[in-house]
């Protein structure tokens, strides 16, 4: 008989695809305790990747298996590290299989889960979306695009839909596509350091590949080193005519520490912002999603849905998900009960506006500290702790800039920068500090 996690490998491998499946999944030892799935990595590098690019595809199929939404923990095993290999030491085979950072030629397949045709176009990302579908046309001179947004909004599926598309468009028999955050191309360099492979790592991406996408450049902030590099390769590419994608939930101008001309380098192409969904576009995203599933979902239940998901179309996703999941698994029709029950496990809109005084009021509140303490000049880990969970919520639920932050905190707006990217660092990584403030974003989204 298939054990539980025999039954989640089953539908991973089905939605991943085999070569993500066997370098990323099937090297995994895992443990279930009731609900909880904890998944042991053999190192470190491998359990980012799988925190960072696979948690929420494991985390929908075991939600299907389990029958009610999983924690899940990734951590790593407590023996001897096995050495990452470095891509030069890959034959053609192992890199095909491997799928990172360098792709062969792919047909929809691999680490690109997402299309264009799966993206839903309203008022707030329409720019993005054609600077997008634009810059994979050949008959567009520009080498060079910029995506900028807060957590959720759809960086990642543009980015993994050019790719796609590039590939697709792509005359070359064999065209390479590195695909990669910034932390992971630190990962790759600091390897070839100890490898004593630089020139090899600097061959690889500056003369190997054809189009490197990579995301959440804000992680080169007082990198200087990782800068200089990095602005080498930028150079090199985009010299020989080749394509550079790059996405953050910053604005180049917004980085704090990085050198004027990265900077520079990182505004000469086209930068496109999408902004916070309105109802019109959440709402077609529920019926796109619906539709894909083969699934009905009454106006109502959208409705409320929309009402209460509106500041991360990753979530909402996710929830539609559970939601069908869950559905078929109790076989009922979709209704509002069942919609109520399923969204009270997510970070939700509250009918009240969260404003940056409802920010306030409540971080304090859930860290137990006066407001003034926020606002004051101290350095206590608590209170910067607080702070930056201030800054982060204020970034991701008002419109207001780092600058209006800033002036409210009494800070720089540098220094908000610095304390948002902390927080998703910690958040991204799942690590015992991003958990606490994960759970802590939810007590204070809930309230």
């Amino acid at each position: 008989m298939m054990s539980t996690w025999q039954r989640i490998q089953n539908i991973l491998e089905k939605c991943l695809g085999e070569g993500i499946f066997k370098v990323w999944i099937k090297p995994l030892k895992a443990e279930i305790d009731g609900s909880k799935l904890t998944l042991t990595a053999r190192n470190d590098f491998m359990a980012s990747w799988v925190r960072e690019k696979l948690f929420n595809a494991i985390r929908e199929a075991a939600f299907e298996v389990l029958g009610e939404p999983p924690i899940i923990e990734i951590k790593v095993a407590k023996t001897k590290k096995h050495k990452v290999p470095f891509l030069s030491d890959l034959s053609e085979h192992d890199e095909r299989e491997m799928a990172l950072p360098i792709l062969p030629k792919i047909e929809g397949k691999g680490i690109f889960r997402y299309s264009f045709q799966d993206f839903v176009v309203g008022p707030c990302n329409e720019l993005a979306f054609l600077a997008a579908r634009t810059f994979c046309q050949s008959c567009i001179s520009s080498d060079q695009l910029f995506l900028c947004s807060s957590p959720g909004l759809g960086k990642t599926h543009l980015v993994q839909s050019m790719g796609l598309e590039l590939l697709k468009k792509s005359n070359k028999s064999r065209v390479k596509v590195a695909y990669l955050t910034a932390e992971e191309f630190a990962s790759q360099l600091v390897l070839a350091i100890k490898a004593r492979q630089v020139e090899q790592f600097k061959a690889r991406f500056r003369e190997q590949i054809d189009i490197l996408l990579i995301e959440d450049i804000h992680f080169f902030q007082n990198k200087e080193k990782l800068q200089d590099e990095f602005l080498c390769t930028i150079k090199s590419l985009t010299t020989q005519g080749k394509k550079v994608v790059f996405s953050s939930m910053f604005l180049p101008k917004e980085l704090n520490g990085v050198d004027s001309q990265l900077v520079s380098r990182l505004c000469q192409g086209f930068m496109a912002v999408i902004n916070k969904p309105d109802m019109g576009t959440i709402l077609r995203i529920i019926d796109h999603k619906s539709k894909k599933m083969q699934v009905s979902i009454p106006k109502d239940v959208g409705e409320y849905i929309a009402s209460r998901v509106q500041s991360d179309i990753r979530q909402l996703e996710s929830c539609i998900n559970n939601l069908v999941l869950k559905a078929k698994l109790l076989k009922e029709r979709i209704n509002l009960e069942l919609a109520r029950d399923v969204l009270k496990h997510y970070a939700l809109e509250k009918e009240t506006v969260i404003d940056l005084e409802y920010i306030l009021k409540n971080v304090a509140r859930i860290y137990d500290l006066p407001i003034e303490a926020l606002l004051s000049k101290s350095r206590k880990k608590n209170y910067v702790w607080a702070r930056n969970t201030a800054y982060y919520l204020a970034r991701k639920y008002t419109d207001l800039s780092l600058e209006e932050i800033g002036r409210r905190f009494n800070r720089r707006h540098s220094t908000v920068l610095k304390g948002i990217a902390k927080v998703e660092q910690e958040l991204n990584r799942q690590t015992p500090l991003g958990r606490q403030i994960e759970k802590t974003l939810e007590r204070i989204t809930s309230i």
